[in-house]
């Protein structure tokens, strides 16, 4: 079985919808949106990390929950780029790790990439 065919086994999976309502209900807004001022109904449950198509990792990795839109233009940039081009409502980039405000052109990136929402949202009682 090609990768291809193993990944749509695996998205196309019972547990796999199971667990990609459960993000969804969990975290109803989109969380790219989130950060920039916006309220978006999430419509898709992503991998923080991308996979590569590791099981374990599909599987037992951390999610959050995204518009498509984010999700097909702004996740893809950010992961092809090593930092997220979003601009905030005062017209700076959001990203630490943003070229204008490092001064320089960023590196391949090596590490999986810092989650900027993390202490946004937080679970509920925590």
């Amino acid at each position: 079985m090609d990768k291809r065919a193993a990944l749509q086994k695996l998205y196309g999976s019972e547990r796999w919808r199971k667990r990609s309502k459960h993000q969804l209900r969990r975290e109803p807004w989109c969380r790219f949106c989130l950060v920039r001022g916006e309220v978006t109904v999430a419509t898709v449950a992503d991998h923080i990390f991308p996979h590569h198509g590791d099981v374990n990792q599909f599987w037992c990795g951390a999610l959050q929950s995204l518009c498509r839109p984010c999700h097909d233009s702004g996740k893809k940039f950010a992961e092809n780029r090593g930092f997220d081009n979003a601009i905030g409502p005062d017209g700076w980039p959001l990203d630490p790790r943003h070229p204008f405000l490092l001064g320089r052109l960023p590196e391949k990136p090596v590490a999986p990439p810092v989650d900027p929402v993390d202490e946004l949202i937080k679970p509920v009682g925590s």
